[in-house]
């Protein structure tokens, strides 16, 4: 299966001293995507939440390799879901994606 789509990077910025916001930018790539499985997570709610487990391939430019560890979530089927890991493939990086992402989460792949 193909994938062209949207992935977003994001990095921690001071906006004042003291005052920190995290910084979005999207970029486009193209690849396959390599693995697309799905399962429910019991979750604190009452309906269990849906995980992924795809990962998806991506041939890779060069502010890719240089960032990859901002990278924070795929565009894939209309949704956002939050990139759980990377992998250097060169010249592609295969991104194992999880959960929707939520908008007020960070951290790193």
């Amino acid at each position: 299966m193909r994938y062209c789509g949207r992935i977003g990077y994001g990095a921690t910025e001071e906006i004042r001293p003291g005052v920190y916001e995290e910084r979005t930018e999207e970029r486009e790539y193209y690849g396959d995507v390599t693995r697309n499985t799905r399962r429910y997570q019991r979750g604190e709610s009452l309906n269990d939440n849906l995980e992924l487990d795809n990962v998806i391939s991506i041939v890779a430019d060069p502010f890719a390799f240089e960032h990859f560890s901002e990278i924070r979530y795929v565009i894939w089927n209309g949704a956002k879901w939050k990139v759980k890991g990377v992998e250097i493939q060169y010249p592609r990086l295969s991104l194992t994606i999880g959960g929707v992402y939520n908008e007020n989460e960070t951290g790193t792949a």
